[in-house]
């Protein structure tokens, strides 16, 4: 009995891998939709609906399929990232950290489903002048949510996280300092150009690497006593 309770103790989930693993999977998803999504719509918020041709179309509709993929990758990225802080977890910072992740992963659901509904829409609506309307709003809403909304949640949630980080000292305070300023780029240059949001993805992948590399260099803890 003694021997079958021991090999059925659970064992714990390797966090540190787990999260290189999840960012790696959403700094690829969520980059691949946003460029095919954006690519597909023109730079100019008020062009006509020509621009839905079949290639453009084809384009958002795998944009769109991708996009919940790397939310749900984003979701377990902020889980197993908040479990490295066992009991040092501040909760303050914690709970600033979790509702500005919800809210970016909820936004940018939202800013997928109006460019859907931009594509759903168009070939139902016979008059142009009318369609060019619902594409101008349709677009305008996206990037309202996406660049102005969410994409400061997610800089308000890189900063709750490096100050945990510089609190605890679970990563390095380089890194804690470059979360820093990845974060008021998020806040303060994202209007600029949708390209800048690409670097949020980037800094998910760049720590995800750092956590996989931390995760090898550390020497494996004793095996538990019997």
């Amino acid at each position: 009995m003694s021997e079958l309770s021991s090999s059925s103790v659970r064992r714990p989930v390797d966090s540190p891998r787990a999260a290189a693993v999840a960012g790696v999977l959403f700094a690829l998803l969520f980059t691949a939709a946003l460029a095919l999504i954006r690519s597909a719509l023109p730079a100019d918020i008020e062009a006509n609906v020509n621009f839905l041709d079949d290639g453009a179309t084809t384009r958002i509709s795998l944009g769109l399929a991708l996009m919940p993929f790397a939310g749900i990758a984003f979701l377990w990225f902020m889980g197993v990232v908040r479990d490295r802080f066992k009991e040092t977890e501040d909760q303050l910072f914690s709970f600033v950290f979790i509702g500005s992740g919800l809210l970016f992963v909820a936004m940018i659901f939202v800013s997928a489903a109006i460019a859907g509904g931009i594509v759903a829409t168009i070939p139902l609506v016979t008059d142009e002048g009318g369609g060019t309307e619902v594409t101008t709003f349709g677009r305008a809403m996206m990037l309202q949510v996406s660049n102005i909304y969410a994409l400061r949640m997610a800089g308000v949630l890189l900063i709750s996280l490096g100050t945990m980080w510089l609190r605890t000292g679970v990563m390095p305070r380089w890194i804690a300092a470059t979360t820093y300023g990845v974060a008021i780029v998020l806040l303060f240059v994202t209007s600029l150009s949708w390209w800048v949001s690409l670097i949020f993805p980037a800094w998910v992948l760049g720590v995800s690497i750092l956590i996989l590399v931390l995760n090898f260099r550390r020497p494996s803890a004793p095996a538990a006593q019997q």
